[in-house]
């Protein structure tokens, strides 16, 4: 049994949620947001409440039941809140600067790396060793973070590249005399 999808999501004021067929809608103050559910799980909007409801006691039935939970709420924290990756960069002369919608970066190549954010991305670059990435769809902000992150991706010895924040990386020794 699903503990997760047991829970119904509840939404806050200002945002509203509406069903046709197996696609739902979430607006709110960040946006609007769509998931469509497989035939496996029943979607339910009633008062200030999302419940999402198994067909059946097959494995995957179960598995779409905790997993559309899973999106749904998703939805809703993203038009609420939003989601929010920060992104640490480690290594002398690796910077990033934000010029209008493009993130360019300094990562020790023969040429900058420019990155333009996607459509429904906010990226800042509050300091030159800091990337912020905002948005509303869990997803597609991680995916964000995760292109930028992949330019340089932090090397076990010395620790330099791209991390996420708080991020550790199990450092090795390297040779010795």
């Amino acid at each position: 049994m699903s503990r997760i999808g047991k829970k119904p999501v509840e939404l806050p004021s200002g945002v509203s949620a509406s069903l046709s067929g197996q696609t739902i809608e979430v607006k709110g103050p960040k946006g609007a947001q769509t998931f469509t559910a497989t035939d496996d799980v029943t979607l339910t909007v009633e008062d200030n409440l999302v419940k999402v409801e198994p067909r059946g006691k097959s494995k995957r039935a179960r598995q779409q039941w905790g997993m559309s939970r899973t999106m749904v709420a998703n939805m809703v924290h993203g038009v609420t809140q939003g989601f929010k990756k920060e992104l640490e960069i480690q290594g002398v002369g690796y910077r990033a600067q934000m010029q209008g919608n493009t993130l360019k970066l300094n990562l020790g190549y023969s040429h900058d790396v420019d990155f333009t954010a996607p459509e429904g991305v906010t990226i800042t670059a509050p300091k030159q060793t800091e990337v912020v990435v905002e948005g509303a769809d869990a997803q597609v902000v991680g995916e964000v973070a995760a292109q930028i992150r992949d330019w340089r991706r932090p090397e076990p010895y010395k620790g330099k590249g791209i991390r996420y924040k708080g991020e550790f990386i199990f450092r090795k020794e390297g040779k010795k005399k």
